[in-house]
């Protein structure tokens, strides 16, 4: 070996010796820190002692108010239990929550080792905790601890599961873990649980499919609601309760023929009928309406439930007692199977109100308020504000004669009437159908489809039979179940609002036990949005009014205050008529009055009425009136007008403000020939029988040439006329346009 080989060599092993060093080092600070994490855990674990039960776990009531936070509305906390020791719980049946929950439950330590990577690696990603995967995890946290999902209640978890673990038998854990746990529908316990969901208390009486889909469930009874009816619940529900079976199979309690057997079908539901006064009459679609939001707010089940959350509503005490006067007193004489859906919203908040769904919620849990209903010409303002932003004016001229032809179909004005060339101020005031189906399909291009982003922009929710609508001619007479009156109050409460949109809400704010704020309605303001522009909003309020003063909502004007608003009819066949109406290819198109509406506002208010008829609402509504048909300027204003009358009682008069004098003065002179034909059947668009005008002609009347309408400045003070002897729509003096479905 060389000299210079010799020198070389030393350093390498210095090298060596040093990276050995380095090992050495490291793994002594390794031990070290095990040695230290052990130390910790143990100490923690000596200083950890198991609290006494929460005492107030069983009175965590969630109490839900009215807007002013002295008036209750109800509770969303039942503690339904009935506790049985587990003597009494048959082996299958805790098998099937062992099965669904923790598998290893007889043989670990109370906590599961994977269960802590995963929430220490979410807390150090700062992603939200996780919830005890073990039964005695998740019955400290039931029992022992708050619901609160901080780094230091985890821990406390963990060390009080893994103590209990040692300290208590399996056995006592699961008898109170099956006492306590929530399953849903207000259920804590298997015993409450087997009655809510199969009318079972008895745990020993339970069919293995049942307390196999009991398991399913309370893994995250929102998740798999089995009262939702969203196919895609369904199949999260089926694949888990699969699961649960096949856990049981494999420990051993069932077989796997049974197993095969049970996992064809999901077992059959058998509630009992809602007993609790907590829902009973008209509060109780209040409180259904609240608790859903809640949900789409983020909070849970357990938390709505067993909480103890302090939940105050936007519905104001005083309101909502006019809403249910007038929905229940304000009636025609016959109200057999006559249903009335009532919303008042506050414009520029999105505030719901009051809220009139139906007259107990015990009896039956349709909102008839909340439920989409055809809205008929009550969908022209949305049109209107659409032409407006396409450039149109309010003297604008369209086709008033009937029939029009749209895409090769006839469709017609009520009575098969002729108008003559109307403006679109006057084609709104009189909800002239064919001046409408001139201005979306004919003059406007892409017409229907400005149409719905109007009614989207407004407030109308997107829906499928929305957008189906935007290739619809007939879109404009809101043919399909496109809205409800909650909708149509917070669209119409858009443009009282300047065309300021505001999210519906009926949730103020939410507390949680500590008295700390959780959600506030404030959270929401960020949504808040022009969606049209304010001059637009305003021509469109200039001519609702008109439709007050001079068209067929002139009822709304005993209110004495300035309004605005729109009648809605639509019709087709009833449900009864509809076999006989296939039987005769469609002889009985438009021969039912199946919605009405009067949706008016003020500055302060929005409020929306619709009449239905029948168990579905499909029913005809024209027995229910003296008039020949069932008109939203009849029944459904009146009604409007005796929440509206206290509801404004004592609140300033207030104008609503100025359009510009581009948008509302009258420049030209539009041609205006009224000439009456006899009815005539239009297949494709039916009208009901409408009733003369209860007021005669002039004796003069210009009998081909009358007049446009003469330059208005101030859109409360209307402007005269000239009376022609037309018929119009809304009520039973002018009676209200009433849409009928093409080919209904």
């Amino acid at each position: 070996m060389s000299e210079a080989r010799r020198k070389a060599a030393p350093p390498r092993r210095r090298k060596k010796h040093w990276a050995l060093r380095v090992l050495g080092w490291l793994a002594a600070l390794f031990f070290v820190g095990v040695i230290g994490a052990v130390a910790a855990f143990f100490i923690m674990y000596q200083t950890t002692k198991i609290p006494d039960p929460n005492k107030e776990f069983a009175t965590n009531t969630t109490t839900v108010t009215y807007a002013d936070p002295a008036q209750p509305l109800g509770n969303f906390f039942e503690q339904n239990r009935h506790s049985v020791p587990l003597a009494q719980v048959p082996k299958y049946v805790q098998d099937s929550v062992i099965a669904a929950e923790d598998r290893t439950f007889w043989t670990n330590p109370g906590i599961s080792p994977q269960g802590m990577v995963r929430a220490a690696y979410n807390i150090a990603r700062g992603q939200q905790l996780q919830g005890g995967s073990t039964i005695t995890q998740q019955y400290v946290k039931v029992m022992y601890l708050t619901q609160e999902r901080t780094v230091s209640r985890k821990l406390q978890e963990l060390f009080i599961a893994t103590k209990l673990g040692r300290q208590q038998d399996k056995s006592q854990t699961l008898e109170g873990y099956l006492n306590t746990i929530y399953f849903g529908k207000g259920a804590y316990g298997i015993s409450a649980a087997g009655q809510a969901y199969f009318q079972v208390p008895d745990p020993r009486k339970l069919s293995v499919p049942q307390t196999a889909l009991l398991a399913t469930v309370l893994n995250n009874p929102t998740l798999f609601d089995v009262d939702d009816t969203d196919p895609r619940t369904k199949a999260r529900i089926i694949e888990r309760y699969r699961y649960v079976l096949d856990g049981m199979q494999q420990m051993g309690t069932i077989t796997a023929a049974k197993e095969a057997q049970y996992a064809a079908k999901l077992p059959a539901l058998n509630p009992p009928k809602k007993t609790s006064g907590r829902y009973q009459g008209p509060k109780g679609f209040l409180l259904d309406m609240a608790r859903k939001e809640l949900l789409q707010r983020g909070f849970t089940e357990d938390q709505i439930s067993g909480g103890g959350l302090k939940v105050t509503t936007t519905f104001s005490y005083t309101q909502q007692k006019n809403m249910i006067a007038a929905a229940q007193n304000e009636l025609p004489d016959k109200r057999d199977n006559l249903h009335v859906g009532m919303a008042t919203v506050q414009p520029g908040t999105g505030a719901l109100l009051a809220m009139y769904g139906g007259p107990d919620y015990l009896k039956s849990q349709l909102n008839w308020a909340t439920a989409k209903a055809r809205p008929g010409s009550g969908f022209k303002p949305f049109a209107l504000a659409a032409a407006l932003q396409d450039g149109k004016s309010l003297y604008d001229i369209f086709q008033g004669d009937s029939p029009i032809k749209i895409q090769g179909q006839k469709l017609g004005n009520e009575f098969n009437r002729d108008y003559g060339d109307v403006t679109l101020l006057k084609a709104t005031e009189q909800s002239i159908n064919t001046a409408f189906y001139d201005l979306v399909d004919n003059q406007m291009p892409d017409g229907p489809n400005k149409l719905v982003n109007a009614a989207e922009a407004a407030g109308i929710p997107k829906t499928k039979a929305l957008e189906i609508g935007r290739h619809n001619p007939s879109t404009v007479l809101g043919p399909d179940p496109y809205a409800s009156a909650v909708d149509m109050a917070e669209a119409y409460a858009t443009f009282a609002a300047d065309g300021m949109y505001a999210p519906l809400h009926v949730i103020k704010e939410v507390k949680g036990p500590d008295g700390k704020v959780l959600w506030s309605e404030k959270s929401l303001d960020k949504q808040k949005k022009q969606a049209f522009p304010q001059d637009i909003a305003r021509t469109v309020n200039f001519a609702l009014q008109d439709v007050v003063t001079d068209g067929t909502g002139t009822g709304a004007q005993d209110l004495g205050r300035p309004v605005a608003g729109k009648t809605g009819t639509a019709g087709g066949v009833a449900v009864e008529d509809r076999a006989k109406d296939k039987a005769c290819g469609g002889c009985m198109a438009g021969s039912a009055t199946l919605t009405s509406w009067w949706t008016g506002y003020t500055p302060q208010l929005s409020t929306a009425v619709v009449y239905r008829a029948g168990k579905t609402g499909e029913s005809n509504l024209d027995p229910y009136s003296d008039d020949k048909a069932f008109f939203g300027g009849n029944w459904p204003l009146k009604t409007w007008l005796a929440f509206m009358k206290p509801a404004l009682d004592g609140v300033p008069e207030a104008d609503f403000p100025e359009a510009s004098q581009d948008q509302i003065k009258d420049t030209t002179t539009p041609t205006f020939t009224p000439t009456p034909t006899a009815p005539t059947n239009t297949p494709s668009t039916p009208p009901p029988s409408t009733p003369p005008p209860s007021t005669p002609p002039p004796s003069t009347p210009p009998p081909n040439t009358p007049t446009g309408k003469p330059t208005k400045t101030k859109p409360t003070a209307p402007t005269t006329t000239p009376v022609i002897p037309t018929l119009p729509t809304g009520g039973p003096s002018k009676p209200t346009g009433t849409p009928r479905t093409p080919g209904a």
